[in-house]
């Protein structure tokens, strides 16, 4: 594993670093998952000063964040609480540098412990072939929150495929879900037709092979939809809620609404569809 160290204990406070370097490190026992929540950061922050060229930081404090962030008002399109407990948590970041356009990103994957070091483990996406970008300077980063630990953190580069589904529940409560072929997400609070998915805190879970198995059951005229929107029925009528798929190959990016209600325009298929989803909402839960 390739692993690249942060000078500084988090709990000094912060540090930072370039991504890419190699460095020893012990092998100190058995890894385990670190239970982390995806932070939307640049709904209520921004970068005081943009990296070029990749880096990390870990910030142990309010006087670091203060340092590093400019705090301002919300400019996402939900409420987005920008308060972090440090005597409880740490924030960890990773920035990609510059990019020449839009449709580059950074992503956490997963994070793990063994007794003496942290291993926060990420990817980075480039646009997809036929992929629509703006051709402007971007910046792409990515944050969460661990739990306050005083052990020195790494980061590992790795590969996974960006694609994704968000399956969700909405109506009288809302239940939302990000699957992918590393690790599933929880998002908090998430708002019915509010579904910019990066504006929402989460909670993420280590587990491979979920969005291949899903995939499996994906009926044909859903997945020829290919990056279009369609609804079934009225899933707001009568405030029964529905069901919302969302699944993300390559450039494409579908998003399907389903009524709880069985209607007419939902062929044998979709209707199987839309119970296997409600019962894999449960599972999760």
């Amino acid at each position: 594993m390739k692993k690249l160290m942060l000078g500084l204990f988090i709990a000094f406070g912060f540090s930072a670093c370039s991504l890419g370097n190699d460095d020893a490190y012990m092998n100190c026992g058995t890894y385990k998952e670190v239970v982390f929540s995806g932070f939307p950061l640049l709904c209520n922050y921004s970068v005081k000063t943009q990296t070029n060229t990749p880096a990390a930081v870990a910030v142990g404090s309010q006087e670091k964040m203060d340092q590093i962030f400019t705090k301002h008002n919300n400019t996402c399109t939900v409420a987005s609480d920008p308060n972090i407990d440090f005597t409880k948590n740490a924030l960890v970041g990773i920035f990609a540098g510059q990019k020449p356009s839009s449709g580059y990103e950074i992503k956490i994957s997963s994070i793990v412990e063994n007794s003496c070091e942290i291993i926060v483990n990420y990817f980075e996406k480039q646009p997809a072939a036929g992929e629509a970008t703006t051709p402007s300077a971007t910046y792409p980063s990515d944050f969460a929150l661990i739990p306050k630990t005083s052990k020195p953190i790494y980061f590992n580069k790795t590969n996974e495929s960006s694609d994704y589904i968000v399956i969700g529940s909405f109506g009288a409560t809302n239940t939302f879900f990000q699957i992918n072929e590393y690790n599933y997400l929880k998002f908090q609070g998430v708002v019915t037709d509010q579904y910019e998915f990066g504006q929402y805190k989460y909670t993420a879970t280590i587990k491979r092979g979920e969005l291949t198995q899903l995939l499996k059951i994906v009926p044909t005229e859903i997945l020829n939809l290919k990056g279009q929107s369609k609804t079934y029925g009225d899933p707001d009528s009568q405030d029964q809620g529905g069901i919302y798929f969302q699944l993300r190959q390559g450039k494409d990016i579908t998003r399907i609404s389903i009524d709880n209600i069985d209607t007419n325009d939902q062929s044998a298929e979709v209707k199987a569809f839309k119970k296997a989803i409600q019962d894999k909402i449960t599972a999760l839960k």
